[in-house]
Order: C-alpha cells, then sequence, then structure tokens
C-alpha cells in the first residue's frame, strides 16, 4: 500500500514559501486539510534541511515541533500517523517523553547525531534513514560519485543492517533527491530508483516541487506542481511506496490513477 506523507515546516525559510506553516492558525489549517485531502502522513519539521539552511537551535526546534503536536492532538486527528523530522537524538527523546510515539525521519540517516539510531532503537520507533552527505549549509558541495544510483545503494543497504542491529524493526529508505546531488544526479537516481528499492524495505520518494522540477522547466518552485506529479508516477513504476509531499490532494490522485491502470481495473 502506498503512503502519501505530507510536508508540514514548522519553519519561516523552507526553501518554498507555501509550504512555510509559522503561526498556529498556519499550522490548523495545513494539518487539516491534509487529513481531509487523503495524507496517511503528516510529517512536522522545525528545522530547515533546504540546501544553505540556516543552524536552528535545539529550543527552537522543540518549540516549534511541540506547536504542531498540541495543534494536531486539539484537533481530534488521531487516526493520522505522525513523523518528526529530524537528525537530533535529543529532539527524538524529549518529543517522544511528551507526545508518545511518531516515525523518526532522519536525512542524515545518524550521520549527525550518533546517538540517533541506538535511540531510536531502544525507543522501538519506525524509522527513516535518508542518504545525505555533510550537513545542510555545506551538503551540495559534496557532489562528487562515480556512480550516485551504486553509491546512494549501497550506503542505504549499510544502513538497513546498522539499524536492524540496533534493534529497529520498521525501517524505510529515502535516496534523498536534491541532497547532496547535482540536477544530472537527480536523475540519474531517479532512473535507477528500482535498485534502491530492491533492498527490502519501504522506499520513500521525496520530489516535490524540488529544484530539479523546477531548473529543469525554467519555471519556480510555484509552478512545479505538473513537474512533481510526472516524476510521482515515475517513482510509484519504479516501486517507491511512500510519497512526501507538499500537495496531498494531488499525490493522492496519482497513487489512485497508478493503482488503477497497474491492477487493470476497469471502471464502469
Amino acid at each position: 500500500m502506498v503512503k502519501v506523507m505530507a510536508i508540514v515546516n514548522i519553519t519561516p525559510d523552507s526553501f518554498w514559501e507555501g509550504s512555510r506553516n509559522v503561526a498556529i492558525k498556519d499550522i490548523e489549517r495545513r494539518v487539516v486539510q491534509a487529513v481531509r485531502e487523503g495524507a496517511s502522513i503528516l510529517d512536522l519539521g522545525g528545522y530547515s534541511t533546504r540546501p544553505g539552511a540556516a543552524d536552528v537551535s535545539l529550543e527552537e526546534e522543540l518549540s516549534r515541533l511541540d506547536s504542531a503536536f498540541e495543534v494536531i492532538r486539539c484537533s481530534g486527528l488521531s487516526e493520522v500517523e505522525i513523523s518528526v523530522d529530524t537528525f537530533r537524538s535529543q529532539v527524538v527523546e524529549k518529543i517522544y517523553d511528551k507526545w508518545g510515539r511518531f516515525i523518526v525521519n532522519d536525512i542524515s540517516a545518524g550521520r549527525l547525531d550518533a546517538g540517533m539510531i541506538g535511540l531510536v532503537g531502544r525507543l522501538g520507533l519506525p524509522y527513516i534513514a535518508m542518504h545525505s552527505r555533510a550537513n545542510p549549509a555545506t551538503m551540495q558541495s559534496m557532489t562528487d560519485y562515480e556512480d550516485v544510483v551504486s553509491e546512494v545503494s549501497e550506503f542505504l543497504r549499510a544502513k538497513i543492517a546498522e539499524c536492524r542491529a540496533a534493534g529497529i524493526s520498521d525501517i524505510t529508505v529515502d535516496p534523498g533527491f536534491g541532497f547532496a546531488k547535482t540536477l544530472p544526479q537527480n536523475y540519474e537516481l531517479l532512473r535507477g530508483l528500482h535498485r534502491v528499492c530492491e533492498l527490502g524495505v519501504p522506499v520513500l520518494a521525496g520530489l516535490s516541487r524540488k529544484s530539479m522540477i523546477w531548473r529543469t522547466l525554467g519555471v519556480t518552485p510555484d509552478e512545479a506542481l505538473n513537474g512533481t506529479t510526472a516524476l510521482n508516477w515515475e517513482a510509484l513504476r519504479q516501486g517507491a511506496t511512500v510519497l512526501r509531499v507538499h500537495d496531498v490532494r494531488a499525490a493522492v490522485e496519482v497513487v489512485e490513477i497508478y493503482t488503477t491502470f497497474t491492477e487493470g481495473i476497469v471502471i464502469s
């Protein structure tokens, strides 16, 4: 079953202005709309991880996430899964102590915090491990691959083994489109996504409105929904099982049409 993960950025500096939710009323509107449109997961992020993003203090990240969890609890959205987009084990521990279980969505796959994978294993939480290099401020200078598909696949294969050794049983991997990859490398990685999907765990594709779309088309992130839809279809075709998106309704429709197409359903 394919899941649609709604991006809920609780930051003032995400790469797409249309996804920034800082005020309580904006967070509430975003999460309620996302669930109404069919999101299976709400992915809460209090630290922008776009290339060149500024550092955010631990206290500020926690404050932003607390606001979002409070909104979700008050909105009665108990049927939807929650993930937290963070690379800090302290954030995971404090949010878990206060709010209970959630999915950990770690853009660094434990590289930026040596305590992350062990903590997730001890807490028994689901974990999303993404491929990247360096950190958000410097990652775009780290794009020297001989074979980006092979190197990303082998990195994720090793991370799966590390996670399992730490006691994590629910593992998803993310090839990290846009993270420490050039535009041509992103398309090479997409062409080889089926190799990542052969690793034996669910695969998340985060392609929504990214620069590999709008730079190719010569448009802005505001105008990149059509391109996002095209790439989401290709990700599904190669085996991705989670689509991380800004535009939930469009992604849910892609999943529905793709499922109808692949299962040969005849609609009378």
